[in-house]
């Protein structure tokens, strides 16, 4: 089954840097480029791509636009939203539109390939120690915790949510809570499904917006 990607980016030379990358790849493909959200946004319709590679800052509509545009239509595109900088406050609101995570445009070809895998799998990209600065810098925009959105989730259940939100994996929480991968795994699902969340990114997102995790100061 061929992985099939959208590229956008309003800079020619990066779109076809990842296109000769992803192409290369048996199992994923190019199938169309877009040099502005707004062209990305109407080539997700068209082409029903599994993956989007989403610029942030680009002309005519931005990156986060596009985004909360493609979820907001129930694409079924997983968007990976590529940023020059790590620590890029647009990333957070794009991570709150619905994008499935982010790359940084330094990022290794094999990287690249991989990312995209594991995001069109209906996994979440985290990159734990980037993720953890971001989310820790930017965390002062979050809104007011709103603990009765918590209401329906079982004590285990909220602690694994506070576990996801410290960026840890699932093999790092069943360590952590003495329990099985299988039964994270299962306590990931009841968490993303009973808060309405979409992927693993969303509810770091949560974590972090509900107060469950405090960021670092200074």
């Amino acid at each position: 089954m061929t992985i099939r990607v959208v590229v956008a980016d309003d800079q020619a030379l990066v779109r076809g840097g990842f296109r000769l990358i992803i192409d290369a790849r048996d199992d994923l493909k190019v199938v169309g480029e877009a040099a502005d959200g707004q062209h990305a946004v109407r080539l997700v319709g068209e082409l029903r791509p599994d993956v989007v590679l989403m610029d942030v800052r680009m002309p005519v509509m931005d990156g986060i636009d596009a985004t909360r545009a493609i979820v907001a239509s129930g694409s079924a595109a997983r968007v990976l939203v590529v940023t020059t900088f790590d620590l890029d406050e647009h990333v957070l609101t794009a991570l709150r539109a619905g994008a499935s995570g982010f790359l940084l445009k330094d990022i290794r070809p094999a990287e690249l390939a991989e990312a995209v895998r594991v995001v069109a799998r209906g996994d979440a990209l985290l990159a734990p120690t980037v993720t953890r600065r971001m989310l820790d810098r930017f965390a002062h925009t979050t809104t007011p915790p709103a603990p009765a959105a918590l209401v329906g989730l079982s004590p285990r259940e909220r602690e694994v949510l506070t576990l996801i939100g410290q960026a840890l994996s699932n093999s790092e929480i069943a360590r952590g809570l003495h329990l099985s991968e299988a039964t994270v795994k299962s306590h990931v699902s009841a968490v993303l499904r009973k808060l309405g969340l979409r992927d693993r990114v969303q509810a770091v997102v949560a974590a972090y917006d509900h107060g469950l995790v405090e960021p670092r100061r200074g």
